[in-house]
């Protein structure tokens, strides 16, 4: 419980120094914490889930869309519901190493990306991008992919600007669900 009616303060035992914050634990957020399912080396072969995930069904997978060269696939750990990422099946870290056909294909799923998450979450804005190399912020930076993050007015609420926590109202296979539903050519 987030909100509490009562103005008395609540004392919380065993969260180290008692005080009037209440807490919203996250404990599933421990296995990104610690680099759970991340690569262990630069070669394809170490362990990579992008390149583990077309071997998958797209429900197990939480692929949303497959491309010649590129798939799309719901982010495990998203900042908004709908927060896609567009990878290349191939294993290429950098994005000046990307054939011209991917390149292109990149930026038509992108596109496609686009057109779903309007179409069935009513997206208003995008934040789109990808960040290369690990000092850049990259997660998994041996496996180029590009974030397709959803915006909404009003959707950077108190929750993760105050309480550094991230709300989302749908499940993952949900979301998958009604974007490849919504999917541009997918009917």
């Amino acid at each position: 419980m987030l909100a509490r009616m009562s103005s008395e303060p609540e004392q919380q035992i065993g969260v180290g120094t008692p005080d009037d914050f209440q807490r919203l634990w996250t404990p599933h957020r421990m296995a990104y914490i610690q680099g759970e399912n991340k690569p262990t080396g630069p070669e394809p072969g170490d362990g990579c889930p992008f390149c583990s995930l077309p071997a998958k069904s797209d429900e197990d997978g939480l692929i949303v869309a497959r491309g010649e060269s590129v798939y799309a696939v719901l982010n495990l750990y998203p900042y908004t519901g709908g927060h896609l990422l567009l990878v290349p099946y191939r294993h290429v870290a950098d994005y000046t190493g990307l054939t011209g056909p991917e390149t292109a294909e990149l930026a038509e799923l992108t596109k496609r990306a686009m057109t779903a998450v309007r179409a069935a979450a009513g997206a208003q804005g995008f934040n789109i991008g990808m960040n290369q190399g690990a000092v850049a912020g990259a997660g998994i930076a041996a496996h180029l992919h590009q974030h397709v993050v959803p915006r909404w007015g009003g959707d950077a609420n108190f929750m993760p600007v105050v309480g550094h926590t991230k709300v989302l109202p749908q499940l993952l296979a949900e979301t998958r669900q009604m974007l490849a539903a919504a999917w541009p050519g997918s009917r």
